[in-house]
């Protein structure tokens, strides 16, 4: 009955109500315009995605040139300490000079950086801003911070420009660039017939030296002939001699006791050391005497020799050159020597290498003279290219009176290092504890103690032996 029902009420309703709905015969030409009107929509906006990709890229790549004023994004820091100081020097109040070398440097070839930067171009020219600018002994230099772009991306150069003494903007030329985060800025000019110059700019309120020869005392530390000296001014400007320098000046810029740049500066011409010479010769006879270990070939110790006296800045002719150890390491030359001026300190050096991989300095220790030959003498050993990390082995060479050596660190009991028929030994040590070295005489005395530092870091590197507490004895 129910079934009947439904067909007999149901079926007439549902019948008048599907006639009431609009149906057009053919459904197909509303489909298709709507999707015509789909496609072109996608068109349009697939267009316009590749229109603003091409922009970019060509914005990235300075196809499309984008204004200067633009903003952009930074992705190398420069340093802060010389960007936000105020401009100093002579030349920091002469607007005209700077406006003039400002269109120069975004026109003209001859102080363009553009092409020593690849990619990059020099940004908006009114963001160019002067570091420092003066005339010294003849000389106009001027630092300059100018701003680059590539695409979107921005980043500042910091540039030298040397001209002659009250030179016009126009006659300033490049002298050289730094796109790194370096606090301290330096330039050295020498020349043969005239009178050349260092500089250095660091951050405001910084001691600057350029020092000369360095004296090395026989208390066992190092002092320097300043050829310059700013305290305070954060600029420091050395007039140097037409003749070649025996070695090149040695910067320090330090606020306090923070040190913020140590080393020597590029730029020469250097008298040097001829390693083939006849100074060089008599010096290496000397060296051989006494000799423990096995014996170096003469090639190995002139470069060790070489070597020890150019990073001393040592002549020669004066030097007391000895070798104190010579073996092996990793299959490698190396040997342990000391170099030392007339009455002044010994400057222990540790080198290995070979041609194959070159040669590495692993330990540059001054030490007082007084008890020098009685110290044990102990160095980190690095791997065999020398370029990675020292690791926990330790290399000790004993003095030659020596029954034995023990090795403290921290508060553990002196372990005694094992020796053998050349007085040498190893043992290991944290890279990062520091130790110390004891040696014996044979009646149980004390010979003599030397202390094992930590790794030396690249700003103890940067430096002569004996500049920082990592590379001397004396506090």
């Amino acid at each position: 009955m129910t079934g009947n029902f439904a067909n007999s009420t149901l079926s007439p309703a549902l019948r008048e109500a599907a006639h009431a709905v609009d149906v057009p015969e053919d459904p197909w030409p509303g489909f298709a315009r709507r999707e015509r009107r789909h496609q072109r929509t996608r068109l349009i906006r697939t267009a316009l995605v590749a229109a603003v990709g091409v922009a970019l890229v060509g914005v990235q790549t300075n196809v499309v040139p984008l204004p200067g004023w633009a903003p952009g994004i930074a992705v190398a820091s420069t340093p802060t300490a010389l960007l936000d100081a105020a401009p100093r020097g002579a030349l920091a109040g002469d607007r005209a000079w700077l406006d003039t070398l400002r269109t120069r440097i975004s026109t003209d070839s001859p102080v363009r950086i553009d092409a020593l930067l690849g990619a990059w171009k020099i940004g908006d020219r009114d963001r160019i801003r002067l570091i420092y600018g003066s005339d010294q002994a003849g000389h106009r230099v001027a630092l300059v911070a100018v701003p680059l772009r590539f695409g979107l991306l921005t980043r500042q150069a910091l540039v030298w420009y040397v001209g002659p003494a009250g030179a016009g903007a126009q006659q300033m030329r490049y002298g050289g660039h730094s796109e790194g985060d370096d606090p301290v800025m330096t330039l050295m000019r020498a020349y043969p017939d005239r009178a050349g110059f260092a500089v250095a700019v660091g951050p405001a309120e910084s001691t600057v030296t350029i020092s000369g020869e360095p004296r090395y005392t026989s208390r066992g530390t190092v002092e320097y002939q300043d050829i310059a000296r700013a305290d305070g001014a954060g600029v420091g400007f050395a007039v140097l001699p037409s003749e070649p320098l025996p070695h090149e000046p040695v910067v320090r810029v330090s606020r306090g006791d923070r040190v913020f740049f140590q080393g020597g500066l590029g730029g020469g011409p250097y008298a040097g050391i001829d390693p083939t010479g006849p100074e060089m010769d008599a010096l290496l006879t000397g060296a051989r005497q006494p000799a423990r270990g096995a014996p170096l070939d003469d090639a190995n110790l002139r470069n060790f020799v070489h070597t020890a006296l150019q990073d001393s800045h040592l002549p020669a002719v004066g030097t007391t050159v000895r070798v104190r150890w010579s073996g092996r390491e990793h299959g490698q030359a190396a040997a342990l020597l000391t170099v030392q001026p007339a009455g002044g300190g010994v400057i222990a050096y540790a080198m290995h290498g070979d041609d194959r991989t070159g040669w590495w300095t692993d330990l540059r220790l001054l030490l007082p003279s007084e008890g020098a030959d009685q110290r044990p003498i102990g160095w980190r050993v690095r791997t065999e290219d020398g370029a990675r990390p020292a690791t926990g082995e330790v290399r000790v060479i004993a003095p030659p009176d020596a029954a034995r050596v023990t090795v403290t660190v921290g508060g553990a009991p002196p372990a005694t290092v094992g020796l053998d028929g050349s007085n040498a030994g190893t043992t290991r040590v944290s890279p990062d504890q520091p130790a110390t070295l004891t040696a014996y005489s044979r009646n149980g005395g004390v010979l003599g103690t030397t202390p094992l530092h930590p790794v030396e870091t690249a700003s103890d590197a940067g430096g002569l032996p004996g500049d920082s507490p990592a590379t001397r004895v004396t506090p």
